[in-house]
């Protein structure tokens, strides 16, 4: 059966390497879900964090091959017991002024922030699991139209 994994790979912070390694999933037929990509705090690194859907078997073998690329200082699945993982959103919604109190308040049952207002629309911000927002989504988009969705992609890190 398939998994929802969270891969994170530290690599050299040179041009290239996430093209690489997104060749690489390709080649091999695995779909990338989320991808988020960031300078560490030695510059000389970044941190690629990616999640896929994959039987056992082919995580390890996508781990494994992906390892064996020069740039690439570290990788692991991070398990989801013992890690935090978030994700940032950006919704549209459409939004006369009618409707904008009852939006709003679905936005504050999940802690979620409107941080843009115009005449036809607003704009919310949320933080939180992957499941939360794709639960906030999909109880907006029952009563309300969805303009427009971006989503940053999981990010995750271990506890200590």
């Amino acid at each position: 059966m398939a998994n929802f994994e969270v891969i994170s790979i530290l690599v050299e912070n040179n041009a290239g390497i996430l093209a690489r390694i997104s060749s690489l999933f390709a080649r091999r037929g695995f779909n990338i879900e989320t991808l988020t990509v960031s300078v560490t705090n030695d510059p000389r690194y970044s941190r690629i964090t990616l999640t896929v859907v994959v039987e056992e078997h082919e995580l390890h073998q996508i781990v494994s091959q992906t390892d064996k690329l020069e740039e690439v200082v570290e990788i692991e699945v991070l398990n989801q017991k013992e890690c935090v993982f978030r994700e940032i959103v950006l919704i549209k919604v459409k939004a006369d002024e009618e409707k904008r109190g009852r939006i709003a308040e679905v936005a504050k049952i999940y802690k979620a922030t409107v941080v843009d207002l115009s005449p036809n629309s607003m704009i919310i911000e949320l933080t939180g699991k992957p499941d939360k927002v794709d639960a906030f989504l999909k109880l907006l988009n029952e009563d309300y139209e969805i303009l427009e969705v971006c989503r940053t992609g999981v990010t995750g890190m271990k506890r200590i």
